[in-house]
């Protein structure tokens, strides 16, 4: 999606020929809250994310992808920085995974988890498998 997320609901608003009182209603959030999300100038939170996720039938997991590039896009226009900081962003989420990783097999036994560990996991794959764990 190129466009914010809060113009993608005014987008999918409009689609359904719903009002902002409408689709506010259905978010339960007042119209006024809505209708700065639409222009931009209060962001989504995931509860209401849920909801809209709900109301359009539209996939959770593409949505707080979305939702979450926005917010790192915003913070990276309103700072001024450089597009560089995201390799910068890249090599810290391998660091912080790898970190994860390292405490959970130091710190964790396969007895105590019911599985076993397989230490070639790659850094996602074990992220995800932990992940998945902790549901």
């Amino acid at each position: 999606m190129r466009e914010t997320i809060g113009q993608y609901i005014r987008t999918l608003r409009n689609d359904k020929g719903w009002t902002l009182t409408q689709l506010a209603a259905k978010l339960d959030i007042d119209s006024a809250n809505l209708s700065k999300i639409e222009n931009g100038k209060r962001e989504l939170d995931e509860k209401k994310l849920s909801k809209l996720c709900k109301v359009f039938k539209l996939d959770k997991s593409e949505m707080e992808r979305e939702l979450v590039s926005e917010k790192i896009a915003r913070a990276i226009c309103d700072k001024e920085l450089d597009q560089s900081i995201l390799t910068l962003a890249e090599e810290k989420i391998k660091y912080i995974k790898n970190a994860y990783r390292e405490y959970f097999l130091r710190n964790f036994s396969e007895s105590s988890l019911g599985f076993a560990i397989d230490p070639s996991f790659g850094i996602d794959r074990f992220t995800s498998s932990v992940a998945r764990w902790m549901r």
